[in-house]
Formats: C-alpha cells, structure tokens, sequence
C-alpha cells in the first residue's frame, strides 16, 4: 500500500539539521533546488494504493540510489550511514530518530519499481527543465559523443574489479595501521577469478577479526563495498553471460565488452539526451534520435558538435532539413548508399572501419574507382570469412562457402561538398573548440560516478544506472551555475 508522501512533521530535535547540515552542504543544495514528487508521479501505477503493508516511499527510496551514485557506495553503506550522517537523514526527509530501511529493499525498489520505466529521459527531462528555467542553458548548440561502459559478465573484468576493490580496502586499512601489512593473507597473483574470489573472502575475514580496524568506518566502508561486489560476482558467476553486452572497439587494435552510452550536452555541460545501446553500435546513426530527445526535452539547436563519425549523409541531410548546421570533420566512407537499415553495418571511428552486426571488425580496406571523382569511388571492408562461417548471423548475411565476405561504400558528393566548404568557415573553427568538454564530462561519469563498468546485468540495469548517474552530474551543473 501507498499513500502520497507529505512533507515530514520533524520532530523537537529536527532544528539540529539546521545547526548541523550547513547551507552550502550539496545535498542541502539539491534538496532545495529540485522537488522530487516527479519521482511519486510517475511511479504511483507501479504500487496498490489501498491493499498491503505500507510501503516506503518512492521519492527516499529513489534518494538513497541517488547517493549511492553521488558518493559511490555500496547498498549497505548507504543505509548505514543514513543511521548516522545527519546530512544523508536531511537529503532523505528523515527525523533524526527514524529507523533506516533494509539495504535488500533497494534491489527489490531497481527491480521491481523501476522495471519497465524510462526512467533516463525522465530525469534528464527534469534537469534541463530547471536549467532552462534557471536561465542556465543560454547556447544553441549540442555537443555529442558515446562513451563505453565495460559490462560485469567478463570473467577477467570481474577480476579486475575485486582486485581494485581489495587495493582500496588495504589501503585504507594501512592509513590506520601501517603494521597490519603482516597479518593480510598472501595476494592472488594468478589470473583465475575463483582464486581471486578466495583471496578477497579471506581478507575479509581477516580484518573482520580486528575490531579495531573493522569499526572504523573508512575502513567499513570499503569492506562492505568488497563484500558487495564479492557476491555479485558469485551470484552471477554460473549465469555470466551477459547477453545484452557485446564487443566494441576503441581502436584498430583496442576493443571492450560492454555497452555504449550516446550522449547530448549544450555548451553549459548540460547533458539533454542519452541513448544506451551494446557496445559494438556506431556513434553517427544515434545522432537523430539524440537530436530529437533534446528538442524534445526544451533545448533549442542550430548546431550539432562532434566527431568524424557524426558526419555521415543521413545527419547531414536531416540536419540541413533543420537549418542545423554540423560541426564534425567530413568522413566520407560513413556513407552506406541506398541500403535497408536491417543490412547496414555500423561504421567504427576509433578504429576507422566498419564492425558487423555480430560485433566483429573489418580486416582491411581497399579503394576502387576513379580517382577525384567522388560519385565512381568505393571503399570496400574485407572481413575475417572464418568468423563469418560459425556466425549465428551468417544467414543472409555470408554465403556458404564464399571465400570473401565484403561490405562496399560510395563515395558521394552533393552534400559532403557543402561540408567540406563549411570547414573551412571561422564559425566551424571556433565552434570545433567546444568539442573537448563532452570528453570531460565522459571522465567525470566515469571517474567520479564509476560510469567506467556496469553495477548489474542487461541493458535496463545498464539504463537505470545511466539515469541516476546523468541526473548526478547534471543537478551537481546546475547548482555549480546557478
């Protein structure tokens, strides 16, 4: 059962936020800023109203997932220090004396309140609202990028992650106590997840052990942060396919497993669109749909601001339909002709080839044609026929017993010709500039918010956790700007 949440009658020790919580504190600054009843609004379907216990809270228990991506803790922590930090109680719309949910809740609040709502363009909705009303968002212009997220799946990548894990909670523990080095188990040196797995349960044993170390709640922290991520990992470890996640390149020679995250931001770092898709997507045939997102979502373009691969004919002939003008260096072979969008292969800029449906990258390319007469040349892919013969995608696709598998482009004229000439133009130059301050904010999701590897499995997780991350970054702008 649900009822609407009213705002809280504090109790007499609840003047103590205001004595404690001091007016400069970030979360008093969201507090303020945003009104979360959205949250209850779009949520309400999704609870009975008038049967069952009484459950908690959409708005606090949307709350404790946002600060758990705002200071990167794990469930348990979360709630723990919701039991003590009286800025945590305040953000939540707690009495001091209120008891904190179970951490077990929250999996059950991702699963089964949030399933099957779009929750990303919502909440980035929400903050470009504010930024607009805010006079923050002033420019016209957007600037676009993806920035990957390796999945959990990989047994190696899990790997990867307890050992970072266990690196910060001996770190942590060694600032407490240098000596303590001599009583931790002996480190896993081999590349085997299972006896990294054994490795970090004994860690934990042993610094559970000395109270001494173990309270202390720097020390906690990263020991339940560990712990989480240990059990994760063994949840998910006979059921490890991530099935959603695929392979995409970063380079010719670099690739990752995992997903792709689009995004959209104005000149003000404000992000206005995301779109989530596995990791082996082209960034070009995303821009459409990021463009529509932000105009959707209030913004107001008349220039677009990215890289090589947003420069293919489609975007350009859809954008000067807008009287958008592009600012992303001219790539010719992103043209793909008058093919069905069912048979077209994604082109990959970091690696400057086209990648097939199945995740897989051209070997090589050869140029055909006339030289300097565009209309007759084409770019043709070669492909790896070995990994084309046991593709579960080959239907259609390769034909049995082919010793070749191509993938021929155009290279066209006509609108490229007025790209090429707008290169050249000052604006283009001077627009070109603001390019590098998407990849900051790729960093910033990455580094400060751990956007760098999925929490959970599948893209809805993949969705969920872009959503709060965005929402993160974009209410931390607008307070930055206001």
């Amino acid at each position: 059962m649900l009822v609407q949440q009213q705002t809280i009658q504090f109790s007499a020790h609840s003047s103590l936020y205001d004595l404690i919580v001091p007016k400069n504190n970030l979360l008093r600054k969201i507090n303020d800023l945003i009104d979360f009843s959205f949250i209850y609004d779009e949520l309400l379907n999704k609870y009975c109203t008038n049967n069952g216990r009484m459950a908690e809270s959409p708005v606090r228990m949307f709350k404790y997932l946002l600060l758990k991506t705002i200071y990167t803790i794990s469930d348990v922590d979360v709630v723990e220090r919701s039991q003590y930090d009286m800025s945590f109680k305040y953000f939540l719309d707690m009495n001091p004396e209120d008891d904190v949910i179970n951490p077990s809740s929250l999996t059950k609040f991702r699963k089964l309140r949030l399933k099957d709502t779009d929750l990303l363009n919502l909440l980035i909705n929400k903050t470009v609202t504010i930024a607009i009303e805010k006079g923050i968002i002033r420019s016209k212009s957007i600037i676009v990028d993806a920035t990957h997220t390796l999945s959990r799946s990989n047994p190696f990548l899990a790997l990867e992650v307890l050992r970072e894990r266990s690196k910060l909670l001996r770190k942590t523990v060694y600032t407490f106590d240098d000596q303590f080095k001599e009583r931790m188990p002996q480190k896993n040196t081999d590349n085997d997840l299972e006896k990294e797995l054994a490795y970090c349960k004994e860690l934990e044993i042993r610094i559970e052990n000395e109270p001494s170390i173990s309270s202390i709640p720097a020390v906690k922290e990263k020991l339940n942060l560990l712990k989480e991520t240990v059990e994760d990992t063994q949840e998910n470890l006979t059921l490890s396919k991530d099935t959603d996640a695929k392979i995409g390149h970063k380079s010719a020679e670099s690739s990752f497993f995992g997903y792709k995250t689009h995004l959209a931001m104005t000149e003000e770092r404000i992000i206005t669109a995301a779109v989530v898709t596995s990791g082996e997507k082209g960034d070009g045939p995303e821009l459409p749909e990021l463009l529509k997102m932000s105009q959707e979502n209030g913004v107001d373009i008349d220039t677009i601001i990215g890289d090589a691969a947003y420069s293919g004919k489609e975007n350009l002939r859809i954008t000067s339909e807008q009287n958008i003008k592009v600012v992303a260096r001219l790539n010719p072979s992103i043209t793909q002709g008058f093919r069905k969008d069912e048979d077209k292969f994604d082109y990959n800029k970091d690696a400057d080839s086209f990648v097939c449906p199945q995740g897989h990258l051209a070997i090589r390319k050869a140029r055909g044609g006339t030289k300097d007469v565009g209309a007759n040349q084409v770019d043709t892919y070669y492909f790896d026929v070995e990994k084309c013969k046991s593709c579960p995608l080959r239907n259609g696709c390769y034909k049995e017993g082919a010793k070749t598998k191509t993938y021929s482009v155009s290279i066209k004229s006509g609108l490229h010709q007025d790209q090429m000439a707008f290169q050249e133009t000052e604006y283009y130059k001077q627009k070109a500039k603001h390019r590098y301050k998407i990849e900051a904010k790729n960093s910033e999701l990455k580094n400060v918010h751990a956007y760098d590897r999925a929490i959970s499995y599948g893209i809805t997780n993949m969705q969920m956790q872009a959503a709060v991350a965005i929402f993160t970054v974009n209410l931390k702008r607008i307070i930055k700007m206001m």
